[in-house]
């Protein structure tokens, strides 16, 4: 097993939903801070104590699967027969019971300070800055918030796996946007709609350039940008209040580009500490403790040279498997215990990534089911509540 936990207590079941039913439960489950599978789990046990039944239309549904206690299955199986209907009705209506009993919550004060800022960073690379980032923009995206995914690495490995070309040199850019190399405005020019599951039409990209690579020597030398770590921000301030988060997939460097990244996901005044910050994905071994070292000098050196507040909010553990041995379970046990900031979760070692990357397909929308994905949703349910 790749997973620090014993999953053996729950069985995979399949059925066919809705689309709106689909996004209606993630929405939910998500501004509730609810696991999908239990909030399924609750739905199938309140629906098999009513008689009354709620017929849910689930003509043209695609596959849906959640994990159930081991034996609610096969209850459920019986109690659909015995009622004479469809396993697939019997789960859309347990889903259904399940939110007409769970309303979302009164809507939160409308923000002054524009869309809250995730990036993601880590001086180390090989981490899966990119994985987890994707994964986490869609999970927002898929939970109805308008997310915008930033390939701030001059590798642009962000923009090949979603399967878009990078901006041409010659061409505008977020970097040239940042050196003021081009008029104002125009940055919404440059954002791709990312398509599939759920968070289709919530979800953009704003692709990496080939020009990128120069951005730090430039920005050392630019006399147009005056401090040079707020570039990032006037680069991309006029977007902002078109989202609900930007999230930045960030280079693996300690220069000038990171500055502007840890700079940009400050506390603001007027927004709340945990609004904003950076979530550090590591690996469960000492070159990623080492790493973060530098890393957290780095902001240190910020908030004392700037006055600023950084959030961070917390590390994800990315491709854990504990079949390594003791490296990686006494390396995740060190980060476990930092306690401050928390280990926002475990990513298991698992091919549906690897497989999402070959075919250029994101995460969510290849394997939407998979412990990965899950693992994405419960990291963008703890930075987003």
């Amino acid at each position: 097993m790749t997973a620090p936990y014993d999953p053996s207590d729950r069985e995979k079941v399949v059925a066919k939903l809705p689309s709106e039913l689909r996004r209606e439960l993630k929405v939910r489950a998500a501004e509730l801070d609810t696991d999908i599978q239990d909030a399924v789990t609750l739905g199938v046990e309140a629906w098999r104590k009513t008689k009354s039944q709620i017929a849910v239309d689930t003509t043209g549904g695609s596959s849906f699967a959640t994990y159930l206690p081991a034996g609610l299955y096969d209850k459920l199986k019986k109690d659909c027969k015995a009622r004479g209907i469809t396993y697939n009705q019997g789960i859309a209506q347990s889903i259904r019971l399940w939110l007409d009993r769970h309303p979302s919550p009164r809507p939160k004060p409308q923000r002054v300070t524009g869309a809250r800022r995730i990036i993601f960073g880590n001086q180390k690379g090989g981490v899966g800055k990119t994985s987890v980032s994707a994964g986490v923009a869609q999970a927002l995206a898929e939970s109805g918030h308008r997310t915008l995914l930033i390939d701030f690495d001059p590798q642009g490995h962000l923009t090949k796996q979603l399967g878009h070309p990078l901006i041409e040199i010659d061409s505008p850019s977020l970097a040239k946007h940042m050196l003021g190399e081009v008029k104002a405005g125009g940055l919404a020019d440059l954002l791709v709609p990312i398509k599939g599951g759920d968070f289709e039409d919530h979800l953009w990209l704003l692709p990496a350039c080939k020009d990128a690579f120069l951005l730090d020597a430039k920005l050392a030398t630019s006399r147009v940008v005056r401090i040079k770590e707020t570039a990032l921000e006037k680069a991309l301030e006029p977007l902002e209040h078109d989202f609900d988060f930007i999230v930045v997939d960030c280079p693996p460097s300690l220069g000038y580009s990171m500055d502007t990244a840890i700079y940009y996901c400050r506390t603001r005044d007027g927004e709340d500490n945990d609004a904003s910050g950076i979530v550090v994905p590591v690996l469960s071994e000492d070159s990623s403790a080492d790493a973060y070292d530098m890393l957290e000098d780095q902001i240190q050196d910020l908030t004392e040279d700037l006055g600023v507040e950084i959030t961070q909010l917390g590390f994800v553990v990315n491709m854990y498997d504990s079949r390594k041995g003791y490296v990686a379970t006494s390396s995740l046990e060190e980060w476990q215990k930092i306690g401050e900031p928390p280990v926002l979760a475990i990513v298991p070692e698992l091919k549906d990534q690897r497989e999402a990357v070959r075919v250029k397909t994101p995460l969510l929308a290849h394997a939407p089911y998979c412990e990965q994905a899950e693992a994405m949703r419960t990291i963008a349910r703890r930075i987003s509540g």
